[in-house]
């Protein structure tokens, strides 16, 4: 896809945090940019159909303790196949 060029203006302590990374990174600072406006215009995205996301039963109410219970077990079962 061609690029468009655009004048943005940024926060001058944005702007450093962005040179500092990209210096780090060995990256152009211009990736840092052309990223946020990706972001940026997924977020901003709507749909104009339904979207067909199941809807699953449990048969109850799912507390966070039976999650991380079977999370749990999940991790050690994965730790010991790994062995």
């Amino acid at each position: 896809m061609p690029l468009k060029k655009t004048t943005v203006m940024v926060e001058e302590e944005d702007l450093r945090a962005i040179k500092r990374a990209a210096e780090r990174e060995g990256r152009p600072e211009a990736e840092y940019f052309r990223e946020a406006f990706h972001i940026a215009a997924l977020r901003s995205r709507r749909w104009d159909e339904e979207w067909d996301i199941p809807e699953l039963d449990f048969g109850g109410p799912v507390s966070d303790e039976a999650i991380d219970k079977d999370i749990d077990k999940a991790v050690a079962k994965s730790i010991t196949d790994e062995r």
